[in-house]
């Protein structure tokens, strides 16, 4: 669809909507981490007031089990990731000229 319109404009469509992506990326992005790092911050506070106890041991038994989880699982995802990542490949070869455009804007609005 994009095709039909100027270099130009595919241009300035991808840059437009790449910077639009970058932007938001950079709002909930340090959103998340202000997030995650007060709470991990609480909760040390929390520990070291003695108002929480981590029991370490079982803090390591659940990540190991979560890693066993994570590998069987990312063993069975693996062939839709391929395809995932062909599709994406083939997208972009078709329509490089949007896809650089979007690349631009979306550095650009992470660096706005």
């Amino acid at each position: 669809i994009v095709e039909k319109y100027s270099v130009a404009t595919q241009i300035v469509m991808g840059g437009l909507t790449g910077w639009c992506a970058g932007f938001l990326f950079q709002k909930v992005g340090k959103l998340a981490a202000t997030a995650v790092g007060g709470g991990f911050l609480l909760l040390q506070i929390a520990s070291h007031s003695g108002y929480v106890q981590v029991d370490w041991k079982r803090v390591e038994k659940d990540v190991n089990k979560a890693k066993k989880q994570l590998k069987k699982r990312a063993n069975k995802a693996a062939p839709e990731i391929n395809t995932l990542i062909e599709e994406s490949t083939e997208f972009i070869k078709q329509n490089i000229v949007v896809s650089s455009g979007f690349v631009g804007g979306f550095l650009l609005g992470l660096a706005s």
